[in-house]
């Protein structure tokens, strides 16, 4: 089905930038101290997809958070969690802020991996994950979108379980070669030029792909099935885990007071993308933000790995349990 989506004006939005900017600088930033016992590691590189999901990363190195934990934290942009793991398996990259889907997938499929939910990191709200299409698109349901090509980041990842979901409850059967694997910036181009012709993308790409090139949002993700669920997390492996839980420790306390100011201070939120995601301020001031959790909810993962078995991206039912840090 099709939907309108109302997003703000964007008469104004440069006052309203420059005061949230203003509300965020003058807002604390939040004390506390190192684990008991001392750090075990200091200097920590953190990959990130460079999307409203990952905010919290970016709130706490703002804001001071992480150097109170006595932490130096160095932030990479990657194209999705799923590039990244390969790299955070050879020890390269510390933590990692990606989709659920993809480290679910490679600790039921590869031996080698182990990863562990240091902290929630996103829950899907309205607006925040969408399919669109190009202006003037032809496509105007969901139901247009049969055999058509529909761009993701990479395949087999979050992006794939939610357009197989929104497709499902509209009754479209479901192609694994529809989908086209092309980097969040590259999208909104790709479906102008006609090489695809939808694509998912998340905040504040959405926003971006609609300003640059007139893109039009077709389908909200956040509806039937899908509804709410968890898309991302910190992630650590649990060698890491045990090898630093000191510091493990420090950098969830820095992230989850860092997810409590995301989820009270959209300006925060908007500093942040703009400062460490490279987001222009128009685009932060009007995009649509997730829920920033403070506690994993058990249930809503397993729910989407429940989803994930029910469309085949897992081969057998997968417990989150145990991926999840008490």
């Amino acid at each position: 089905m099709s939907r309108l989506f109302r997003r703000r004006p964007l008469a104004g939005l440069a006052a309203m930038v420059g005061l949230g900017l203003l509300a965020a600088g003058c807002s604390g930033g939040g004390g506390g101290s190192a684990a008991p016992g001392g750090l075990e590691k200091t200097n920590l590189t953190v990959a990130a997809v460079p999307a409203l999901d990952s905010a919290g990363l970016y709130i706490a190195k703002d804001r001071g958070l992480f150097a109170a934990e006595g932490l130096n934290v160095t932030i990479l942009p990657t194209t999705s969690g799923g590039t990244a793991i390969g790299n955070q398996l050879a020890g390269k990259f510390d933590v990692t802020v990606g989709n659920y889907v993809s480290y679910i997938t490679e600790n039921a499929t590869n031996p080698k991996a182990n990863f562990r939910v240091l902290a929630p990191g996103s829950i899907m709200q309205a607006n925040t994950q969408e399919i669109l299409v190009p202006r003037n698109s032809p496509i105007s349901t969901v139901a247009g979108l049969a055999g058509k090509s529909i761009a993701v980041n990479v395949r087999n990842n979050i992006g794939t379980l939610l357009i197989s979901s929104v497709l499902s409850d509209n009754a479209v059967q479901v192609n694994k070669s529809q989908f086209i694997p092309i980097p969040f910036p590259e999208m909104a181009q790709a479906m102008a030029q006609h090489k695809v012709d939808a694509a998912w993308l998340p905040e504040p790409f959405v926003t971006q792909a609609e300003e640059d090139t007139g893109a039009v949002p077709l389908a909200d993700a956040n509806q039937g099935s899908s509804q709410n669920l968890p898309i991302s997390g910190y992630m650590v492996t649990a060698s890491w885990l045990k090898k630093y839980p000191n510091t493990a420790a420090a950098f969830r306390t820095a992230i989850l007071k860092a997810q409590a100011i995301a989820a009270t201070a959209p300006a925060a939120v908007q500093q942040g993308m703009e400062k460490f995601a490279g987001t222009p301020p128009v685009v932060a001031a009007i995009a649509d933000a997730p829920e920033y959790p403070t506690q994993q909810n058990p249930v809503l993962l397993q729910r989407l790995a429940s989803l994930m078995l029910n469309f085949g991206m897992l081969q057998q039912a997968y417990n989150v349990n145990q991926m999840i840090v008490k």
